[in-house]
C-alpha cells in the first residue's frame, strides 16, 4: 500500500518528470482516495479504461495519455466531463506520464521498441538531455521487408511502409534506424538529415510519404497505440516488483 502523493513522488523520481518539458502535466492529475493498493495501467485514460478500472476496484489509474493538454479547453464538460466525473464519483486517482514514458532509457516506449527489434547503441536524435526521437543500429543490415516483419511480430500489426515500391530502394539494406513512438512522423526530416536508413513512428501523414521518398529513407508507421503500449506497462510492472502493489495492464484496442 502507498499514499497517493507518495506514489506520485516515486514516479516523478523514477521517470525524472520534472526535468522534461511536456505538452500536459505529468503526475497526479485527478486526486482520489489516499491509500493505493490496486492500480490499473493503460495507454489512454478513456472512459472505457476508467470503467474497466471501476470493475476491478482499482484505487488508481496510470496512463501515458492523460488529460489537460496544451491548448485544450479548460472546461470540464462533454466527454472530458463524463470521464472526470467517473473518476471523482468512484474516488479513483489518475496519474498521467507522457514524454517521460517515451524517453526513459529503461522503461520508455522508444527503448523498449528498439530492444524488441534488435536495435542497440541508442542515442538522441536531438541535441538535448532528453531527446524525444532516438536512433541506433542493427547488428547486421537487413531488408525493409525483414524489418517490417520484426515490427509486426513485436507489435501484432503490419506497419505501413513508405517507398518500398520504388525500384532504387529494392536492394537497399537497413543498418541505422530512428525511432519516435506515437505521433512522431515529422521527425523523419531530422532522421534523414542524420543519414539514417530508416525511421519508425506510430502515425503517418500525407507529407510523410513524400519526405521518405525524396530524402532516401524508409519510413514505417507502426500505429500510435501499438507503439506506446509497452512503456506504461513496464512502469506498472516496475511498481509491482519494487513496491508489491497489485498492478494490472488493460489494453483497450485502438486501430490508430
Amino acid at each position: 500500500m502507498l499514499h497517493n502523493l507518495e506514489l506520485e513522488r516515486i514516479l516523478d523520481s523514477k521517470l525524472d518528470s520534472n526535468a522534461i518539458k511536456d505538452y500536459a502535466p505529468n503526475g497526479l492529475q485527478v486526486e482520489g482516495k489516499t491509500e493505493i493498493r490496486k492500480i490499473v495501467t493503460g495507454v489512454t485514460a478513456s472512459l472505457h479504461l476508467i470503467n474497466e478500472a471501476i470493475k476491478r476496484n482499482a484505487d488508481a489509474i496510470l496512463v501515458h495519455h492523460g488529460y489537460f493538454w496544451k491548448n485544450e479547453s479548460p472546461c470540464i464538460r462533454g466527454m472530458k466531463g463524463k470521464r472526470i466525473k467517473q473518476l471523482l464519483v468512484n474516488d479513483i486517482n489518475l496519474y498521467g506520464y507522457h514524454l517521460p514514458v517515451d524517453v526513459h532509457p529503461e522503461l520508455g516506449n522508444n527503448a523498449l521498441l528498439a530492444k524488441q527489434l534488435g536495435i542497440s547503441n541508442l542515442q538522441g536524435l536531438e541535441d538535448t538531455t532528453y531527446s524525444i526521437p532516438v536512433y541506433g543500429e542493427l547488428e547486421t543490415p537487413i531488408s525493409a521487408e525483414e524489418l517490417s516483419q520484426r515490427i509486426e511480430k513485436a507489435l501484432g500489426r503490419t506497419p505501413t511502409l513508405c517507398n518500398d515500391f520504388i525500384e532504387e530502394y529494392s536492394q537497399k539494406q537497413i543498418k541505422t534506424v530512428g525511432i519516435c513512438t506515437g505521433g512522431g512522423q515529422d521527425y523523419i526530416d531530422l532522421a534523414a538529415s542524420k543519414g539514417l536508413d530508416a525511421f519508425i513512428s506510430g502515425e503517418i501523414s500525407e507529407r510523410t510519404h513524400h519526405s521518405a521518398c525524396e530524402q532516401g529513407i524508409y519510413y514505417f508507421a507502426a500505429g500510435h497505440h501499438a507503439t506506446e503500449r509497452d512503456g506504461i506497462k513496464a512502469v506498472g510492472q516496475w511498481l509491482a516488483d519494487e513496491y508489491g502493489l497489485d498492478v494490472e495492464f488493460i489494453d483497450i484496442p485502438n486501430p490508430a
